[in-house]
């Protein structure tokens, strides 16, 4: 009987994988177009009209319709709102805000009103699970606290505010089953206050965001080193969950997961897009949360539970970051648009725009993983069955393994929908790392999960 079953589910991968070589064909194709859609010309266009709002400091001006951070904001709703409208009415478009500050020795010393703009494109079967991209409207000078001088922030953040509304564009061409989540999010440098503010919100709303993109500075090829380079992109992630219990960690440190959270599995599926779909353009995993000692606006996301990363360039020039506008000793300081590289930006808007796409379109990466196999020749993973309504895409099961100092998976077996437990036969689970990805009927993969909660995406 046993034999029977074995050769049964032989016989159902081979039936897949031939069906899967047409499936595989057209989503390359699908997701190549949208990687190759992003328009240079149009972050080009977007980044100066943030520029030219002269200073988005989160202490600007809030009324005047020209300057300030308040005439950004409304300028970046109309803009979510118009894509809307060329969609048919795809997107749900409405701010996010709260009043922080006023404490002594704040970055904010008054209170004020932090805004962000949120643009939703809500799945066709499981509108409440996400994925979302982030980008920072505020821009600052050298010294934190000054909200008046010209502060262009072309590179930080107006690059990554102008690959999310240039993603929305793309991406609302396309239905998708899962939710998209465009957000625009502004208290960045005076404390990371508005990822706070939408993690928060999205708590409170019960949205099931299983991946943030955070996009700081995706425009700019030329380093501090001497190094220009278009060809890479960072992608940063933590590598053990910041909620973990104590428990938790009892748990992991004997079954292992220091590498894989939810959130390094998150850049892992990031690189695995880019080697796949994005011309000329390799990833570093960097396995920490952040650059040395610095934050960006995932970490909120990562703090409330949320999987989350950081994408930006891989090069960066600190003389062109946080910086009065002025020339010393011959050097010219500031963050200008004459400096960002717009071709650039829109390869990495595209990375954004195929990851979000192939998760929207990919089943919700399983719940519940588990794994037993101590003293055994043989590792058993199972999951809880995926909702089928949530998931009518759903075809199957990736079961993923690799070395114990790989980056990457690298060996897998596919199972069909409804086997929800499946063993490894000669594979000692000591050797190996494990985790099992959802897989849809056209191709299309969530990111893998490894067992137990250090890798759980939200259960």
């Amino acid at each position: 009987m046993k034999t029977i079953k074995a050769l049964v589910l032989t016989l159902i991968t081979l039936l897949f994988a031939m069906g899967g070589v047409l499936a595989q064909t057209l989503q390359t194709e699908v997701l190549r177009e949208i990687g190759e859609a992003p328009s240079a010309e149009r972050i080009e266009a977007d980044i100066t009209k943030l520029v030219g709002f002269g200073t988005r400091h989160t202490l600007s001006d809030t009324t005047s319709a020209t300057e300030g951070i308040g005439a950004a904001r409304r300028w970046l709703k109309a803009e979510f709102e118009q894509i809307s409208e060329d969609c048919g009415g795809c997107l749900e478009v409405f701010y996010v805000s709260d009043y922080v500050g006023g404490e002594e020795g704040s970055r904010i010393p008054e209170t004020v009103q932090v805004v962000n703009v949120v643009a939703i494109q809500r799945g066709t079967a499981d509108p409440n699970r996400f994925v979302v991209m982030s980008g920072d409207i505020d821009s600052r000078v050298s010294d934190v606290m000054d909200s008046e001088s010209v502060s262009p922030g072309a590179n930080d953040n107006a690059s990554g505010v102008a690959g999310v509304l240039e993603a929305a564009r793309v991406l609302s061409q396309y239905e998708f089953e899962g939710s998209i989540m465009y957000a625009q999010l502004s208290g960045e440098e005076q404390g990371l206050f508005g990822g706070q503010i939408l993690a928060e919100y999205a708590k409170e709303q019960g949205w099931d965001i299983k991946g943030v993109l955070n996009n700081d500075m995706i425009g700019n090829i030329q380093g501090i080193n001497g190094v220009i380079d278009n060809t890479t992109a960072r992608v940063f992630s933590e590598g053990t969950r910041a909620v973990e219990t104590e428990r938790e960690a009892r748990i992991r440190r004997f079954t292992g997961g220091e590498v894989d959270s939810p959130s390094r599995n998150l850049a892992r599926y990031v690189d695995k897009m880019a080697d796949l779909y994005i011309r000329n353009l390799n990833v570093m995993m960097i396995y920490r949360l952040d650059r040395f000692g610095r934050g960006g606006h995932h970490r909120p996301f990562n703090d409330a539970g949320f999987p989350g990363v950081r994408i930006m360039e891989t090069n960066e020039d600190y003389v062109r970051q946080h910086q009065d506008i002025r020339t010393e000793d011959g050097v010219e300081y500031g963050d200008v648009l004459s400096e960002v590289e717009f071709d650039y930006a829109a390869k990495l808007t595209g990375l954004n725009a195929v990851v979000m796409a192939g998760m929207s379109w990919a089943p919700s990466p399983p719940a519940e993983v588990r794994i037993s196999g101590a003293v055994r020749p043989s590792a058993t993973l199972s999951w809880k069955a995926l909702d089928s309504d949530k998931n009518p895409q759903l075809a199957g099961y990736k079961i993923y393994w690799r070395l114990t100092d790989s980056n990457q998976w690298e060996k897998s077996v596919f199972v069909p929908a409804d086997v929800t437990e499946h063993t490894l036969e000669n594979v000692v689970i000591d050797n190996y790392y494990f985790g099992v990805a959802s897989v849809s009927k056209d191709g299309f993969e969530s990111p893998v999960v490894f067992p137990g909660p250090a890798g759980s995406f939200g259960d």
